[in-house]
C-alpha cells in the first residue's frame, strides 16, 4: 500500500498525525534541519516519537536538509548516530556529505530532499548508486513526467500532494536571504513570496490599491491519487510542519478516508474529500505542476486571501460521565450546535444544552482561549479529537 507521509511541527502534532492516518511523519531536530521556526525535536522527543509512532506501525522520517556551510557540519556524525539510537527510520538531506556520512557511520534509510530538484532518471539513479533508499521529487516534475520516471528506475519514488508551493524552483530561494538576512536553505526562510508588495511600472504603481504577491497557491492533488497508486509511487508527502494540530488532523485525514476508499473500490468520492480538506484553515489551491506548467489559477497574484474555514473551537481533553472534557480555542455559547471531529468516526454533531466551568459553575459563553470546560454530549468521544462549530 501506498505511504501517507504527514508533517509533524512538534510532539503532539506526531502524536496527532498518526492517529489520524499517516503511515508516517516527518518532523525535524533541533540540529541540521530547515524550517527553524518550528518545535523542533530534542533528541528525547524524537525518542519519544518513534516509540509512539511504531506502536501504530508508523514510521518516523527526520530532516537533516539544510545546505551546510563549514561551520554547520560540527557534531554531524554524533547527531546522526543519535538519530539511529532512539529508532528513527529515516533521514532526509540535500546534501551529498550528509547523505554519505549517514550511510557511511549508520543503518538510517537515506532520502534525498526535494532540495535537490531530481526531476530525471539519470539523477535518479546516481542517488541510488551512492545508496540513498529514495527520492523526494522536484515539485515541478508533470504527471506525465513521473509516469516516464517510474517505469524507467526502481527507486522508491516520494511525491508531495498537499501544502505550501515555493515559487522559486524546489525551494531554491535566495529572496529571504536578500530581504531578511535570514538563509532560507539554512533553515530561515521569512516567507519572502507571500509578503504584500506593490507593482511598480517605471514610477507609476499599478497595483490600485491591492497588494501584489510572488507566492503561488497551495498544491491539492486529490484528484491523482488513483495515478500515484496506480504508477507505484512509494509515498504521497504532505507539507507543513508550522501547521496547527487541527489543521493536520483535518487534511491527514482526508487524504487517508480518500486513499483507502480507492484501494477498495476503485474509485474515489472527490467532492466529499474536498469539502473535509476546505474545513481546515487553508490558502487557495491548485494542482501546482502535475498537468504541465503552471497557469494564471495556479498563482496568488493580488488574489491572495484564504478560503473560509469551519469554525474549529477546540481540543477534546477527555470524556467523563456523559461530560466532554475540552479546551477552548475560539469562540462559541449555550445553544450552538458542535460537529465532533474523530480519526475513524464519521461527523457527529448536536446541540449545547450545558457547558460548566471546572468548578461545575454554569457557563453560557466561551470565549477566553485555552480556557477548560465540561460540555454535555450524548455520545462518548475521545482525547485528540476536534471541536467545530457549525
Amino acid at each position: 500500500m501506498i505511504e501517507l507521509l504527514a508533517p509533524a511541527g512538534n510532539l503532539e502534532k506526531l502524536k496527532i498525525a498518526v492517529l489520524y492516518g499517516a503511515n508516517a511523519v516527518f518532523i525535524g531536530g533541533k540540529e541540521f534541519s530547515l524550517r527553524s521556526r518550528a518545535s523542533n525535536f530534542t533528541l528525547e522527543d524524537i525518542k519519544e516519537g518513534c516509540d509512539f509512532a511504531h506502536k501504530f506501525n508508523a514510521k518516523v522520517h527526520v530532516t537533516t536538509n539544510i545546505i551546510p556551510h563549514n561551520n554547520n557540519l560540527e557534531g554531524l556524525k554524533e547527531y546522526l548516530i543519535s538519530l539511529e539510537k532512539c529508532g528513527v527510520d529515516a533521514i532526509i538531506c540535500a546534501s551529498l556529505y550528509i547523505m554519505n556520512t549517514a550511510l557511511k557511520y549508520t543503518n538510517l534509510e537515506v532520502h534525498v530532499s526535494t532540495q535537490d530538484s531530481a526531476a530525471n532518471v539519470e539523477a535518479i539513479n546516481f542517488y541510488k548508486q551512492i545508496g540513498c533508499k529514495r527520492v523526494v521529487l522536484a515539485r515541478e516534475v508533470s504527471l506525465t513526467e513521473l509516469k516516464d520516471i517510474r517505469s524507467k528506475t526502481d527507486m522508491d519514488i516520494e511525491v508531495f500532494i498537499h501544502g505550501g508551493m515555493c515559487s522559486s524552483y524546489s525551494g531554491r530561494c535566495m529572496l529571504s536571504n536578500e530581504m531578511s538576512n535570514r538563509d532560507a536553505n539554512r533553515g530561515g526562510c521569512a516567507h519572502s513570496c507571500r509578503w504584500n508588495y506593490d507593482l511598480i511600472n517605471g514610477d507609476k504603481k499599478i497595483n490600485d490599491g491591492n497588494y501584489f504577491s510572488l507566492a503561488s497557491r497551495d498544491l491539492c492533488a486529490l484528484k491523482y491519487i488513483p495515478d500515484f497508486i496506480d504508477n507505484n509511487i512509494t509515498s504521497l508527502k504532505i507539507e507543513g510542519r508550522m501547521k496547527s494540530t487541527h489543521y493536520i488532523a483535518t487534511v491527514v485525514n482526508a487524504y487517508r478516508r480518500a486513499i483507502d476508499e480507492y484501494y477498495k473500490y476503485k474509485t474515489i468520492d472527490y467532492e466529499k474529500y474536498d469539502y473535509m480538506i476546505k474545513k481546515a484553515e487553508n490558502r487557495l489551491t491548485s494542482i501546482g505542476f502535475y498537468n504541465g506548467d503552471p497557469g494564471v489559477n495556479e498563482h496568488l497574484y493580488i488574489n491572495f486571501g484564504e478560503e473560509p474555514s469551519q469554525e474549529y473551537v477546540g481540543d477534546v481533553l477527555d470524556y467523563m460521565d456523559g461530560y466532554m472534557i475540552m479546551e477552548v480555542k475560539n469562540y462559541f455559547t449555550i445553544d450552538d450546535t458542535l460537529e465532533i471531529f474523530s480519526p475513524k468516526e464519521e461527523l457527529r454533531n448536536f446541540k449545547i444544552t450545558e457547558i460548566l466551568n471546572m468548578d461545575n459553575e454554569k457557563v453560557l459563553v466561551c470565549n477566553h482561549p485555552n480556557e477548560i470546560v465540561k460540555i454535555k454530549v450524548p455520545f462518548s468521544v475521545l482525547k485528540y479529537d476536534f471541536v467545530r462549530k457549525l
